[in-house]
């Protein structure tokens, strides 16, 4: 099986493209993606984050959320306003976000690519999490939400894509309402598809950036669909998942920040004492963003500090223990807080640092949370190290923008 394949993608009619495609459903909470949706019935959240539309009792995980998404999106395409292309196709994917560009292709990745080892990951996924994507997946038949892979660049990909942009106009182009421009090629050309298909079968691997939970989904519903005996064709349209492949030369990661619940027990005091047998802890007059590795902004009752870990205190030799994500937890989250599995436990969230440092003051000062770290960003460059290595970050090490749309492109199966 090749690594990418193109597919017959479903996708808005172009005049409808702004109304129907949506954020993903993973960077708003319920609230935030109910005032989003609210007065566009097209919007794509009625499916992907369908709980906006039952009642607040309801659990994201009832099993009336995937039947009302189901119901919805089966409703997207009988009314048209979702088309499916009438032949396999790639497409290309172009957003630009405060000036700078990126550009990738949206094709249908190898499950058994996943699997073994081609396609690599670098996070552990959250458990109902993933369990969450692999049902509105199962009662869709669809992966709605693209996996956001990356590669080491070649000229040879480089120059068909801009080939093909430089010559063909695209079907859709837009500026959301977060000042996002999204831009979209439909590549239907046979000879070009496989010269794209070819050149990404060259590549010694693909990188899992962001999506783990969706691509960890895609290979539990290939799974199912495979049944016991696991002897069904290979080239099933269940064995592919949505993605958007981009270069690593165009990438940007931000900082994913840390809020916990409470102390521990710990008075304010005690907690940065505690901390302060490990880190260099010194008040901040104003917010702190770290602007190096192992340096953590602290806001704690209403002030900023900032933490400084020795050096001898980093494994430069090890990929995963030299990040500041795992020091964070090694030295402060474990022996402090007790927070053992941040993939488990509940008194840890994640703040994408799109947020910026106010969101991280508001979940704070709000009472919902004792205390909030800002953090240096992982570089990409780790991210691969780590990959490289079958080793694994810890989960929300890393957050990239600009986010892909949901519903611009629909792989069915």
């Amino acid at each position: 099986m090749k690594l990418i394949q193109p597919f017959p993608g479903w996708r808005p009619q172009s005049k409808l493209v702004e109304q129907v495609s949506a954020p993903p459903y993973d960077v708003l909470n319920r609230q935030e993606a109910a005032a989003l949706a609210k007065g566009n019935p097209l919007s794509f959240l009625h499916v992907s984050k369908a709980e906006i539309d039952l009642p607040d009792t309801v659990s994201p995980d009832d099993p009336l959320v995937y039947e009302t998404a189901k119901a919805r999106f089966d409703s997207l395409r009988k009314e048209n306003i979702l088309c499916q292309d009438p032949s396999p196709y790639l497409y290309l994917y172009r957003l630009i976000m405060d000036g700078r560009e990126q550009l990738g292709l949206v094709a249908a990745a190898s499950v058994p690519a996943y699997d073994s080892g081609r396609i690599k990951k670098h996070e552990f996924t959250r458990p109902a999490k993933e369990d969450d994507r692999t049902r509105i997946s199962e009662a869709l038949s669809a992966h709605s939400g693209p996996v956001f892979l990356t590669y080491r660049h070649t000229d040879s990909i480089d120059k068909i894509v801009s080939d093909w942009v430089s010559k063909r106009d695209p079907i859709n182009d837009f500026t959301a309402s977060d000042g996002i421009r999204h831009t979209l090629w439909v590549v239907d050309n046979n000879t070009v598809i496989d010269s794209l298909v070819e050149a990404f079968e060259s590549l010694p691997s693909l990188y899992v950036a962001d999506g783990h939970h969706r691509s960890a989904a895609a290979s539990r519903v290939a799974a199912s669909r495979r049944g016991p005996t696991k002897n069904q064709p290979e080239e099933q349209d269940y064995e592919r998942f949505l993605s958007v492949i981009f270069p690593d030369n165009q990438m940007r990661i931000l900082d994913y920040n840390r809020v916990v619940a409470d102390l521990n027990g710990l008075s304010t005091a005690a907690f940065l004492e505690a901390i302060g047998k490990t880190f260099t802890v010194t008040p901040s007059a104003t917010p702190f963003q770290p602007s190096h590795p192992h340096h953590f902004g602290l806001y704690l009752s209403g002030h900023w500090y900032q933490l400084q870990l020795p050096k001898e205190k980093v494994d430069q030799t090890d990929p995963v223990a030299r990040l500041d994500v795992s020091l964070l937890s090694q030295y402060l989250l474990e022996p402090i807080l007790n927070i053992q599995d941040p993939r488990r436990d509940s008194r840890i969230d994640f703040v994408g640092g799109i947020r910026g440092l106010q969101g991280l003051m508001d979940r704070v000062d709000s009472g919902e949370m004792s205390a909030a770290f800002s953090m240096y960003p992982t570089e990409l460059s780790d991210l691969m190290s780590v990959a490289d290595a079958g080793k694994v970050m810890p989960p929300k090490s890393t957050w990239f923008e600009p986010k892909l749309r949901d519903g611009l492109v629909i792989q069915t199966f």
